[in-house]
């Protein structure tokens, strides 16, 4: 059998037949929030002449200078001041799967680029830095570098017009635990969630474990079962949450998705 197929694949290239290789499975979009301390409510604004058409333009009453927060766990990798022009200051954080927020017109900074980020993380403060006419939060969304529709705890945004969202971004620790099972043997850290993406680590067994945050990925059998469910215990490093017990059948509540 061995032999056929690569018997096959060989006349196949001859042929100009292009074989199909799997690809590594996509990581699923991360669980944005609202990017303002928890409790809070603000304005959100889109139209479609704003550039690009899918931010999002954040005010409420004398927002100079209020907190700005991650709306999702990342690395930050831009910390960047364009002066008067543009997005003036403005914070990239890179979300696992190829997503970006943006953070724009920035009165100041609070992070500084390599920093990883959770949940309710103040990276700066509202301004009218830039382009700005006036004081507010320009946000965007953006995958593999294109802008797209902004959501919030999996729910699009309001598509064109104003609409109040009220945040509850931090509002928990955000953070669970657990230890790994497996019997002895070292389990293996993976760069996402699941067996198809590159091997970065091992933990040992009996490992107390971190777990920032729960998403789907390649189903695993292991010490607890049959689970779909990964836990990331470090940015780019996923292990299989049916090797770790939490205390939890499915995911861990107040754990957010990544």
């Amino acid at each position: 059998m061995r032999k056929r197929w690569f018997s096959l694949m060989a006349a196949s290239l001859l042929a100009g037949v292009a074989v199909l290789v799997p690809a590594a499975p996509a990581m699923a979009a991360p669980t944005f929030k609202v990017p303002f301390p928890c409790g809070q409510t603000w304005s959100g604004q889109t139209r479609s002449n704003h550039s690009p058409a899918y931010a999002v333009d954040f005010n409420r009453t004398d927002d100079l200078g209020d907190p700005v927060v991650a709306s999702a766990p990342g690395t930050v990798d831009r910390v960047t001041d364009l002066g008067g022009s543009s997005y003036g200051k403005y914070v990239r954080i890179s979300h696992a799967g190829g997503y970006h927020t943006y953070y724009a017109h920035l009165n100041g900074f609070n992070v500084s680029v390599g920093q990883a980020v959770g949940y309710g993380k103040v990276i700066g403060w509202v301004g009218s830095t830039g382009g700005s006419t006036g004081p507010h939060l320009h946000y965007e969304q953006r995958l593999n570098g294109g802008d797209i529709q902004v959501r919030f705890n999996g729910a699009l945004a309001l598509y064109w017009g104003t609409k109040n969202y009220t945040s509850d971004n931090g509002c928990s620790s955000g953070a669970g635990s657990g230890t790994v099972d497996t019997s002895g043997t070292p389990l293996t850290v993976r760069s996402g969630p699941g067996t198809g993406y590159a091997a970065v680590d091992t933990v040992a067994d009996g490992t107390r474990v971190t777990i920032q945050c729960q998403t789907s990925g390649t189903t695993v059998t292991g010490t607890y079962g049959t689970s779909s469910i990964w836990d990331r215990i470090g940015s780019g490093r996923f292990i299989a949450d049916a090797y770790v017990y939490t205390g939890h059948d499915g995911y861990i509540p107040g754990v957010p998705r990544c």
